[in-house]
């Protein structure tokens, strides 16, 4: 396991590389400073390097033409090691009565040689006395190795401190694309009452600007069509409650007696079709229409059941499976029974020609809550299907059978169901189940 994960580790990391903008931008930076710095040195070295020895020839020469009188003829010792103490230079002396070096550091004689070995013009470092000694001048190199070492940890302190600013400076530059994203999940939640802030008049502030007038836009567009559902859907429920008692006056039997059932069956779909209506859209108000209280959902169930064998009597055959110790559930009873309602009365009318009735089970969560699954036994849905069972106004007709006069729904019913779900702090799913559908929803 401990292989697997270090051997994902370099694929999560170049990911997240590819996603963040930031760290992308940071590195970019590097690589210019570093790009620039390279340049410059080069630069900078190779101006250096063309010409400076010859302009500085004649200084060095007589320079070493002035410590070598110093030292004397034949040389002394003890004026060499002053010099070497005072100035950053190293001397060797060789000869037939005096051999003495300032640094016995055969590693430096060994640079030193490669030194002046990488000098084609000839030596000016050395000079030969009159009684047969030469003496050999240097630069101190100890003294030169540690200072670029110091110079390399500067440097380094002082790019590591850049790349902190440059991340400092790029994210801060960057803050209104986190702003932004913010505020698009936001109105993708349907809240629009927070518009994006807008930190600086520049491209990202108009582009936040932008965003903000085109989710305005499409919250107008929101409300006025909610308006518009819900002015229909009142002003429908007159006429159809006039339409309903005009029908019921009509004889029960006789000729009339089948178009009488039929009329009232259409008028109460008619009627579920516009509370559907109503509830969906002051359910999608951020549930602020609820009244909860303690509710017992076992009990709500059988009063659900009772109500559905009045107009599916095939309802009467649903297994209902509750468990003992069910939790008392703070909810909203109305909107609990429209859940229940609408999941049963999906389950009957896919389940037409199935070899068993729908069932309904109610247990109890481990970490608290309740789930409710409600399964059919019919033909199940395309697997790419699944996603979409819970959309308004979706109906998979090519996928699920749809018999009998209560077939043929409109698409809000699990819709609904999400709605209250989620009002109550809970989620809905979908699966098929080999035969049927499953539909579990879990409550807190």
């Amino acid at each position: 396991m401990g292989r697997f994960k270090r051997s994902r580790w370099p694929t999560h990391a170049h990911r997240r590389f590819r996603h963040s903008l930031k760290a992308r931008l940071v590195v970019l930076f590097l690589l210019l400073a570093l790009a620039m710095a390279g340049a410059f040195m080069f630069g900078m070295q190779k101006a250096l390097s063309i010409g400076w020895r010859d302009a500085a020839l004649p200084l060095v020469t007589d320079y070493i033409d002035r410590l070598t009188a110093d030292i004397g003829t034949p040389p002394s010792v003890e004026r060499a090691q002053a010099l070497t103490q005072h100035l950053p230079i190293s001397i060797r002396i060789s000869g037939p009565s005096v051999n003495w070096q300032s640094q016995p550091d055969d590693e430096h004689q060994r640079r030193m040689e490669r030194f002046n070995a990488e000098d084609p013009r000839p030596r000016f470092w050395e000079r030969s006395l009159a009684d047969g000694h030469r003496i050999r001048f240097g630069l101190a190199l100890a003294n030169w190795d540690r200072q670029p070492r110091m110079v390399g940890w500067i440097t380094l302190a002082v790019l590591l401190l850049l790349t902190a600013l440059a991340y400092a400076v790029v994210r801060r530059l960057l803050r209104p694309l986190d702003d932004i994203r913010a505020g698009a999940l936001r109105y993708g939640s349907g809240n629009f009452a927070e518009p994006i802030a807008i930190r600086h008049r520049d491209e990202l502030g108009d582009l936040a600007h932008t965003v903000n007038t085109m989710a305005q836009s499409i919250h107008q567009m929101l409300e006025a069509k909610r308006g518009l559902l819900l002015a229909i859907s009142h002003e429908l429920r007159s006429p159809i409650t006039r339409a309903r008692l005009n029908t019921e006056l009509l004889p029960e039997s006789g000729e009339g007696a089948e178009r009488r059932e039929a009329l009232l069956r259409d008028l109460q779909e008619m009627a579920d079709l516009v509370t559907d209506l109503l509830e969906s859209e002051r359910l999608g108000q951020g549930h602020a229409a609820l009244h909860t209280e303690p509710t017992d959902l076992a009990a709500l169930a059988r009063e659900v059941l009772q109500a559905l064998q009045a107009r599916h009597p095939e309802a009467a055959a649903i297994k209902v499976i509750a468990a003992n110790d069910l939790p008392v559930l703070a909810g909203d009873p109305i909107r609990l029974k429209l859940l229940l309602r609408n999941l049963l009365d999906n389950a009957l009318r896919h389940s037409g020609g199935a070899a068993q009735p729908p069932e309904l089970r109610l247990e109890p969560l481990a970490g608290g809550g309740l789930r409710i699954s409600v399964r059919d036994f019919g033909p199940g849905v395309d697997e790419a299907a699944l996603p979409h069972l819970a959309e308004p106004f979706y109906r998979p007709d090519s996928a699920r059978t749809r018999i009998g006069p209560q077939a043929g729904g409109v698409g809000l019913g699990l819709y609904l169901c999400k709605l209250v779900a989620q009002a109550h702090g809970g989620s809905l799913a979908v699966r098929n189940a080999q035969p049927g559908l499953v539909v579990e929803v879990a409550l807190g």
